[in-house]
């Protein structure tokens, strides 16, 4: 591919009901410890209670004998209130677009529900008119367009009949993942969504989730490691964290169609004799795998001591790294079909490896997206997919207070080599300095690459966390501008990191884009610092200042 992509693959609120909460007191109550914690909800008990409004507001979530329900995600606030996320179908079709949450008191009554959608879902046919084998060849087609010039190889394409509600009126369209290899045999891969009954490609994008005891780190110095002992050696997988490991992928690439691989890139397990890891240079196989394993350790660590998630999809389960993967790969990217993060190792004179601390946050934080909002990767709302990994693993990297790698508002920076040309992927305080990246919000920004339309939310969240002007901050210099000329006042990135995290798990769905986002993380500042407050109020500031109203 042409440039490193760190990647992977609007809302209106309805009425609330019963809820006279306005004073900042009980808006605030909503995160605070309930009197009796031994009476608080279970997850079981949460999805019994939405059940219930399900039926009671099936006219307002727009619900019908044509559709059903799954339940994606489940919150359970420490008050007892609780968050249920549902996924929907139309006569067993998925629904692009019919997601929502409902909201329900901590007695399990309803209160509100957030819907990406509020378009109704009725269609005349389910029968296509454009065939299965005709979509696949429209995306095979759009797979080779965005790959001029190289020849691909080992071309698949699985399409999936679905009801697209997030292109305006719902209508019948073909939902096709085409795959394959570049010239190098690196993975290439692109979802087409076409109308089925006219042929015309309706949106596409990218899906593969690119970017872009101790050890010795190719970028973060010696950092300590949880290991696991077998006989006289020992193994690079942590028992504390869901027995996440890192192995050797020995350079090869996957062959996989549609989840069915033909084969897959080993993951090795490294195994070390003294417990002692890489000696922080290339020479060393296992120096990337000290940086990967250590990634994914401040990951998780960040998502539970800060958020309350146990592990990428909230179950405690551990995830697992590959490194060297493929032939000079200048990419790195996470797979929810294996749960695992892939990392190549760059050409060595754009990029070097992709192992970098604030890599393994951005991607790891597309897997919590999936099993959260799962933004749709198009338009704005693929934006704030982009930028919801570049504020998370930027958050990561601040929270890992790594003095070999200190925390900052550059995308990347430790990955980029000279032949780049610029210090950084991305620059939250003022992104268009990438040459390509959107400082403010336009009608147009949502026809940008996802990676540039991010910047809009990038700036914001740099806005929301150090304020505008010029300043230095561990030693990088910075000057944020604002589209209002007004003068922004930060209320720190810790504050801004629970906002995000609570609008993307409770609040965004598939189809959020900037005004909703807007809504969502006031919505989310009012829950946690009340309503009219500082931080409610800065909230509002910032996104004006990128021209969000």
């Amino acid at each position: 591919m042409s440039r490193i992509r760190l990647h992977v693959r609007g809302t209106r609120r309805l009425a609330t009901a019963g809820v006279a909460a306005t004073t900042a007191t009980l808006l605030a109550a909503a995160l605070s410890p309930a009197a009796h914690a031994d009476t608080l909800p279970t997850r079981a008990g949460a999805i019994e209670n939405a059940a219930s409004a399900l039926v009671a507001h099936a006219a307002s979530l727009g619900l019908t004998s044509a559709q059903d329900t799954s339940v994606r995600d489940v919150i359970v606030d420490r008050n007892g209130t609780q968050h249920v996320r549902y996924e929907r179908t139309y006569h067993q079709l998925p629904v692009l677009g019919g997601d929502f949450v409902v909201h329900l008191a901590p007695s399990g009554t309803f209160r509100s529900a957030d819907r990406a959608t509020r378009s109704r879902i009725t269609l005349s046919s389910i029968v296509p008119e454009v065939s299965a084998p005709k979509a696949a060849d429209l995306a095979v087609n759009a797979l080779r367009a965005v790959n001029l010039g190289d020849t691909l190889k080992n071309l698949k394409a699985k399409p999936e009949l679905v009801v697209d509600a997030l292109h305006g009126a719902p209508k019948l369209a073909w939902r096709t993942n085409a795959v394959g290899q570049d010239s190098l045999g690196n993975p290439v891969a692109r979802t087409v969504l076409t109308d089925a009954r006219t042929g015309a490609q309706i949106d596409a994008w990218d899906s593969i989730e690119t970017a872009t005891g101790d050890g010795k780190s190719l970028y973060g110095g010696t950092v300590p490691l949880e290991t696991t002992q077998s006989g006289s050696s020992y193994q690079l997988k942590d028992p504390t964290r869901g027995n996440t490991y890192t192995g050797d992928a020995e350079n090869k690439t996957d062959l996989c169609f549609f989840g069915i691989c033909f084969s897959r890139a080993p993951a090795t397990l490294f195994t070390d004799a003294d417990n002692h890891w890489g000696t922080g240079t290339t020479a060393d196989r296992s120096s990337a795998a000290v940086d990967a394993q250590y990634g994914t350790n401040e990951t998780w660590d960040y998502y539970k001591n800060v958020h309350g998630r146990s592990g990428i999809a909230g179950d405690g389960k551990g995830s697992y790294n590959r490194v060297h993967y493929g032939n000079s790969y200048n990419n790195a990217f996470w797979d929810d079909s294996c749960f695992c993060m892939t990392y190549g190792d760059g050409d060595g004179s754009t990029f070097g490896p992709l192992v970098a601390l604030d890599v393994a946050g951005h991607e790891m934080s597309h897997g919590v997206t999936s099993k959260t909002a799962a933004l749709t990767y198009s338009g704005e709302s693929g934006g704030l997919n982009e930028a919801t990994s570049d504020i998370l693993g930027t958050m990561v990297e601040w929270y890992a207070n790594n003095p070999s790698d200190p925390g900052d508002y550059l995308i990347g920076e430790k990955i980029v080599k000279s032949g780049f040309g610029k210090p950084a992927l991305r620059f939250m305080d003022k992104p268009s300095k990438d040459g390509n990246s959107a400082d403010y919000w336009s009608s147009s920004v949502g026809n940008l690459d996802v990676h540039y339309s991010s910047g809009v939310a990038n700036h914001f969240a740099y806005l929301l966390s150090e304020g505008s002007g010029a300043k230095t901050i561990n030693g990088v210099s910075y000057d944020s501008p604002t589209y209002n000329g007004s003068t922004v006042t930060g209320i720190g990135r810790d504050k801004v990191g629970k906002i995000w995290y609570r609008a993307l798990t409770v609040y965004m769905t598939s189809s959020t884009n900037y005004k909703a986002a807007r809504t969502a993380t006031l919505n989310a500042a009012k829950d946690l610092y009340g309503a009219g407050s500082a931080e409610y109020n800065a909230v509002g500031a910032a996104w004006s200042a990128v021209n969000v109203n």
